[in-house]
């Protein structure tokens, strides 16, 4: 495994975690388990600690999560500084330490005075609210594709990735494994479009699966030695072409030595992924299921390549 990989987090305030820890993970990992019992955040958590390289970072990782749930993308803004404070304070507190970094943020305030406390890698740095200037900062090689999808600016800019390294030609003979009616993809002026019957079409026009298909495959050049973020990775796709979807990311993220972490809730999402990886002789993956205890505490069971290869060679039940 990659140096730069998370394998462990230990989560102690985010959200729903409260004293929560997850380990093994892998190169290509899945989460799951029941509807609002935390996959999501448990994404978020990792994906703020990885992109806390600063206290900019912090801000841009909290608050790009923020707004992408609201359809909105704070890294898209063209404007480099953002009203931060206002962001800021619809996260009251973040706490985790894992194998990549140390992270804390936290507001406190008293007889009107607001303080905003960052930890990074065990250093505290206390900002008075009168003070704080944050700009937003990106990281080119670590991406989030939330529920919703990615929006135009965000598809055309990992593209832009494809294109430096000239793998068009790569990208277009896997949309045509997905379509076999698409004879080309590309972005006219601010589009991205597909061309089918010598014409060039809107991607809007063929459904949400391709474009989160198309979005994941940019992404993983993209996030070349970074991570990648997938929540509900089967979104828009179908059952059909799972395997397919395993298959290029196992194979892109080895390529790129990309970290890849998605969530499911579909059993069938597992087992293509189990297939895939046996089929590529590919034990670099974990599956880590949330579960709730008797004291309605999230709690997790982590599974490697060869526990989930023996669960589904047993017939086993692992959802």
């Amino acid at each position: 495994m990659d140096g730069h990989f998370l394998t462990d987090i230990a989560i102690k305030q985010f959200k729903c975690f409260s004293d929560f820890q997850v380990s093994g993970f892998k190169r290509v990992n899945l989460i799951g388990g029941k509807n609002n019992i935390g996959k999501t955040a448990l994404l978020e958590a990792c994906f703020i600690n990885v992109y806390s390289e600063s206290i900019d970072g912090i801000i841009t990782a909290i608050h790009s999560i923020k707004f992408a749930r609201e359809n909105l993308n704070l890294l898209a803004d063209k404007a480099n500084n953002v009203n931060s404070q206002q962001l800021i304070d619809t996260t009251r507190i973040y706490a985790a330490k894992s194998t990549v970094s140390d992270t804390a943020f936290s507001i406190l305030e008293e007889n009107g005075i607001k303080e905003y406390h960052f930890t990074l890698q065990g250093e505290l740095t206390s900002i008075n609210g009168k003070d704080l200037n944050i700009t937003a900062k990106r990281i080119n090689n670590i991406e989030f594709i939330d529920n919703y999808g990615w929006s135009n600016q965000d598809l055309i800019s990992a593209f832009q990735a494809i294109q430096k390294q000239d793998k068009e030609s790569e990208l277009n003979t896997y949309i045509r494994a997905f379509d076999d009616s698409i004879e080309n993809f590309k972005v006219i002026g601010d589009k991205p479009q597909c061309k089918t019957n010598g014409i060039y079409r809107d991607i809007s026009e063929f459904g949400d699966g391709l474009r989160h298909y198309i979005s994941i495959i940019c992404a993983l050049y993209q996030c070349e030695n970074g991570y990648l973020f997938i929540d509900e990775i089967d979104n828009g796709i179908h059952y059909s072409q799972l395997d397919r979807l395993w298959d290029i990311i196992l194979s892109l993220s080895k390529q790129n030595q990309c970290q890849v972490f998605a969530t499911t809730h579909s059993k069938e999402m597992l087992e293509a992924l189990v297939r895939a990886a046996q089929k590529q002789a590919d034990s670099d993956i974990s599956y880590t299921i949330l579960v709730k205890n008797k004291q309605a505490e999230v709690k997790t069971i982590s599974l490697d390549y060869d526990m989930l290869l023996d669960s589904m060679t047993q017939g086993y039940e692992v959802r």
